[in-house]
């Protein structure tokens, strides 16, 4: 009899005992299963929040570009009204001769008297000029004329000497004989002429 008492006081606890076992993983999974819903949940509001503050910042971005747009559009029309047309530079006609067969010395003597000249005071003081480089350089100076009226689409005789520039070439080095078998050296210079012609403004 004693032994049955006991074993119905024990079948009883271990009942309750199973059922306290079966309890507890539930609520463990009923835990987890919890927090996975809040995420979830989270989730979706979060992207519903993004997505709208989305569009709202392409918004704000295009207004602001407009505005900036609007303000640059006057600032460079204004500024395209206030620069002036720029002055068109003449055009220059070149002529140059090269190793002319006098000292470069003696050829700038006559052109300092034409630089600067109209072609035609140029060309009438080249006519009646007693040194031998005023003729070289006439020809220099009807050569850019005849440049100015052929290649440029100008009138020769209404030209202007802007510059003229007289530079050393090669020197030819010679020798001639002397008394007591000396010989003593001759340097035949020779010149580079450049000139440049500009029309002449009425």
């Amino acid at each position: 009899m004693a032994d049955e008492e006991k074993k119905d006081k024990k079948a009883p606890a271990k009942k309750e005992a199973k059922a306290k076992a079966e309890k507890k993983p539930a609520k463990k999974a009923a835990a987890k299963k919890e927090p996975a819903k809040k995420a979830e949940a989270k989730k979706p509001a979060a992207k519903k929040e993004s997505a709208k503050k989305a569009p709202a910042k392409k918004e704000a971005k295009k207004e602001t570009s407009k505005a900036a747009g609007n303000e640059k559009a006057p600032a460079k029309k204004a500024a395209a009204k206030k620069a002036p047309a720029a002055p068109v530079a003449p055009p220059v006609v070149r002529a140059s001769a090269r190793y002319v067969r006098i000292a470069p010395r003696k050829a700038r003597l006559v052109a300092d008297q034409v630089r600067g000249l109209h072609i035609e005071k140029a060309r009438a003081l080249l006519q009646f000029s007693p040194r031998g480089a005023a003729r070289d350089i006439h020809k220099l100076i009807d050569s850019a004329a005849s440049n100015a009226e052929n290649n440029h689409d100008l009138i020769g005789d209404e030209m202007k000497i802007t510059s003229i520039t007289v530079d050393e070439g090669p020197t030819l080095k010679r020798y001639r004989p002397r008394a007591q078998g000396r010989a003593t050296p001759i340097h035949k210079r020779t010149s580079h002429i450049a000139v440049a012609l500009t029309p002449v403004e009425d």
